[in-house]
């Protein structure tokens, strides 16, 4: 199969909620550096390799800012998608600028920070399950514990009042669309919570607190080293979708993906020193993390003998790599002690999640109380029966039925 006769939708969809397509072990073996044409009609580059999505996602002169003009579009509503929005043009993507913005917004995701809230996110958690257990069997891990959480921690760290966080999963839906709303409420939802987010600014500087928003406030701007108003606007706005989403869909899925198969579950009530490799390794394994990265090639380049044009369009799909017998033993299997495990799911290089310590924590911690205070916890439907959400750059489960 030569990589110019077929050319695959992307993304590529797989009927089981919680297993990979097949497509993508195929892809790996004959064909790693594949033509697909996305949602808005353009054609891309899609990467299923781990050694070339790591050597795409670490190289500098790749960028992730899709507003070249002969970038591909990833959907129909492009102009609000999260990837190539005026608002992603706002934050420094590359340089000097751009390791400055990590380094003071970096401050707050430390481990050592994390370690410090950990008792917060533990009693948040703590208090969701209450709720959930008072409403009684079946719930929904997603909407009672999956989502709430992370947007509770976020809201925190940002000095934002929690009251607010339904807003904000619309705004976050709005913002990581591609399919799913028209561009008239993407353009409407973006611009309340622009709106709200100068209120909140303005609230700040009047009034500090002790939180990430009044820091960077407070580093000054970009004369003393820190960053200007707009540039913080976004910073906010670009946490709260970030450290939202991804998270509150990854806890529904790895909670899944332990209860698949019970003897997961029975194996961590067992010994409780697994969570932290357990963690990882849903992450690695976790087929329904998304879009992928897309990456824009300002220069021709090499990757894996294939020649890229300028202009080319990358997808870099993690889940795929992540699943790369090369570089993982008995990469299908879900090994609850694996290490180490180097895999992709924050991507790698000057662009890897900057929330992955929040997103770690946040997860070990979820565990941490379940398997506490639920240890007779279990699916409420067959596996066969939980559903993806279509249509969003992150990717989920619609519901995660549970009973105890």
């Amino acid at each position: 199969m030569s990589a110019d006769e077929q050319v695959l939708t992307y993304p590529i969809t797989s009927d089981a909620a919680l297993d990979p397509p097949a497509k993508w072990a195929e892809l790996r073996g004959k064909c790693p550096v594949a033509h697909v044409t996305l949602p808005s009609g353009d054609r891309a580059t899609l990467l299923t390799r781990y050694a070339d999505v790591k050597q795409v996602l670490a190289d500098p002169r790749f960028t992730r800012l899709l507003n070249a003009p002969d970038a591909a579009r990833l959907s129909a509503t492009e102009d609000g998608g999260l990837f190539s929005s005026e608002m992603a043009a706002i934050l420094p993507d590359s340089g000097e600028e751009h390791q400055r913005w990590r380094r003071l917004v970096g401050k707050w995701f430390t481990a050592k920070r994390m370690n410090a809230i950990r008792p917060t996110m533990a009693r948040i958690a703590d208090d969701l399950i209450d709720d959930m257990v008072k409403r009684g069997a079946p719930g929904d891990l997603k909407a009672d514990l999956g989502f709430p959480l992370p947007v509770y921690v976020i809201c925190d760290m940002l000095g934002v009042p929690a009251e607010d966080r339904e807003r904000f999963s619309y705004w976050s839906d709005t913002l990581l669309n591609l399919t799913r709303y028209s561009k008239e409420e993407i353009d409407a939802a973006q611009a309340e919570f622009f709106q709200y987010m100068s209120d909140h600014l303005a609230a700040k500087r009047a009034a500090p607190g002790d939180d990430l928003l009044s820091e960077l406030i407070a580093a000054g701007g970009p004369e003393d080293g820190g960053l200007n108003d707009l540039q913080i606007l976004v910073t906010g706005m670009a946490l709260l979708v970030a450290g939202h989403e991804t998270t509150a869909n990854m806890i529904g899925k790895m909670v899944s993906m332990l209860l698949a198969d019970r003897t997961r579950w029975e194996r961590l009530l067992a010994d409780p020193s697994l969570i932290r490799t357990t963690v990882e390794e849903t992450l690695r394994l976790d087929a329904n993390s998304g879009f992928g990265l897309p990456r824009y090639l300002p220069e021709e380049t090499e990757v894996n003998g294939t020649v890229l044009p300028k202009g080319t369009t990358v997808i870099c799909s993690m889940a795929a790599a992540n699943r790369d017998e090369s570089a993982f033993e008995h990469a299908a299997e879900m090994d609850l002690s694996r290490s180490p495990n180097p895999h992709l799911a924050f991507g790698s290089g000057a662009h890897s999640c900057l929330g992955q310590a929040l997103a770690r924590t946040e997860l070990q911690v979820v565990l941490e109380v379940l398997l506490r205070r639920l240890p007779t916890l279990e699916l409420a439907v067959p596996v066969a029966e939980l559903e993806r959400v279509e249509g969003l750059a992150v990717g989920g489960l619609r519901t995660v039925p549970v009973r105890w």
